[in-house]
């Protein structure tokens, strides 16, 4: 691969010092750059445009000192007697009002030589315009400005023409003193654009290698946290800077990961010991019917139907475990219209017939509905109830209601149990949580767990307070139309 084709991946990987380095380099070069190709162009017209004005000055001058040479005869040019003649006399010789600049002023009759009148910075202008090519004579012969090169001298001439009574008069200028002046703007301006792009690049070098300073240490710090160190936080700066932002957003970023793989660990740990009991259980069995203990037919149906409750124990674990899972993994699913006036009627009836000597108390409002997932919402409701079947005593009286409140619905169910301690309800909805007297029930400790995360997935809140006078008040709050979310939280930890 050719160098040139390799400069841009290289740029693209170098570091963000040198990319924003290059950056200002570059910009700061073409801003220069266009600075002194405008500041060259600029001076060389004003100076050509400065001589041009001098020459219009000039000629404008000589005019009516020529019409006085062409009725006394030319004489020779100041400084140039003919051979063989006496100097002339100062009387004699033509008088050139004063105008500022040297110049070279020639009359060019239509019939005989050029007249020289006035000689600029070199003694070999005299010579020069008597010497004049036919064709430059031919070129000035005709009216207006132009540049014109003098052969072998290496000089170059501005010369303004005008036609005037028998002929042309002609004023040049030498343009050397005014291309020297230019290419001395253009080398001053050249140097200097160099020197400020040097000073630049050196100073937003040190700029921004002292700004990346922190940036470079938070990068260690966080390569170091890569290398599975959760605990370890990166330095903070001031908040109201970019990289004290940026330092506060890992840290919390960090948090939340560190909080998020603890809670994962501790999933893991209580579903392994609850998925302990059940496969303990279900070996311890299955060892007695393989050593031959069980003798009587009775015994063996016994030691069956407890391998079969077992079982059906784990598959509810694991299928409320998998069900949270997916929770977590799919939560933009729920996008249909669910009617809860019917889904929490329905419970209530599942209710009825799990435990028919139960009071249930039902207050279902009509026209309920919300947008979701009507078989998870069925599922949450049931478990509400079936927390009240499971952990309060039989003649305990179960509330189920369900009504509007605001944009939602609300949907609760009340038991007048003993409750829940105050110290134990903000852990309520935990994953295998449970509290206080209702710990030696047979539920999994899941069933709260996917009740709130059924609400998250919806947008919704689940909350849990005591009862009055006793018991636990458990509330589901899901929106008649709210964006689909499921918390950071639940779903690192389900997956």
């Amino acid at each position: 691969m050719s160098p040139a084709r390799t400069l841009p991946s290289r740029l693209l990987h170098a570091p963000l010092r040198l990319k924003v380095m290059a950056g200002v380099v570059a910009v700061t070069l073409l801003a220069l750059t266009a600075f002194d190709v405008g500041v060259v162009i600029t001076t060389r017209s004003y100076l050509l445009t400065q001589t041009d004005n001098n020459l219009h000055v000039a000629l404008s001058v000589t005019k009516p000192t020529l019409k006085s040479l062409l009725a006394e005869g030319f004489p020779p040019p100041p400084g140039h007697p003919p051979r063989g003649t006496r100097p002339m006399r100062a009387s004699q010789a033509p008088v050139f009002p004063a105008f500022p600049g040297d110049f070279d002023i020639a009359f060019m009759p239509s019939r005989g030589p050029v007249r020289p009148l006035e000689t600029g910075m070199t003694s070999a202008s005299t010579r020069n315009w008597v010497m004049m090519p036919p064709a430059a004579v031919e070129l000035l012969s005709h009216p207006g400005l132009r540049t014109l090169p003098i052969a072998g001298t290496g000089l170059v001439f501005r010369v303004l023409s005008a036609r005037v009574n028998g002929g042309y008069l002609v004023v040049g200028a030498n343009l050397n003193q005014v291309m020297k002046t230019a290419d001395q703007v253009e080398l001053i301006v050249t140097l200097g654009s160099i020197a400020v792009v040097l000073l630049i690049g050196l100073g937003v070098f040190v700029v921004v290698r002292r700004g990346l300073r922190p940036m470079e240490a938070m990068a260690r710090q966080a390569d170091r946290i890569t290398g599975g160190d959760l605990t370890e936080r990166v330095a903070t700066h001031d908040p109201r800077t970019e990289v004290g932002r940026l330092g506060s957003a890992l840290n919390g970023m960090l948090g939340r990961i560190d909080a998020s793989q603890q809670q994962m660990r501790r999933f893991f740990g209580d579903a392994s010991h609850e998925l302990r009991t059940p496969l303990a259980s279900l070996r311890a069995n299955a060892q007695l019917y393989q050593q031959g203990a069980l003798q009587d037919p009775d015994e063996v149906d016994e030691v069956m139907d407890r391998i079969v409750l077992e079982t059906r124990r784990m598959g509810r674990l694991v299928d409320d475990m998998l069900r949270l899972a997916r929770l977590g993994q799919h939560p933009d699913q729920f996008r249909e219209p669910v009617d809860l006036t019917a889904v929490v009627t329905g419970c209530a009836e599942r209710a009825r017939v799990a435990d028919p000597a139960r009071t249930w108390q039902v207050r279902v409002a009509d026209g309920l509905t919300v947008t979701g997932d009507q078989e998870l919402l069925r599922r949450a409701v049931d478990n509400l109830v079936m927390n009240v079947l499971v952990h309060t005593p039989a003649d305990a009286v179960g509330t189920i209601s369900a009504s509007a409140s605001g944009d939602g619905v609300t949907i609760e169910v009340i038991d007048d149990g003993p409750g829940v301690p105050p110290d134990h309800l903000p852990h309520i909805f935990e994953r295998f949580y449970r509290a206080g007297a209702r710990a030696g029930g047979s539920g999994s400790g899941l069933g709260l767990a996917i009740a709130a995360e059924v609400a998250s997935a919806h947008g919704g809140t689940a909350q849990a307070t005591p009862g009055s006078p006793h018991g636990l008040r458990v509330a589901l709050t899901v929106p008649v139309r709210a964006a689909v979310h499921s918390a950071p939280e639940l779903s690192v930890t389900a997956s």
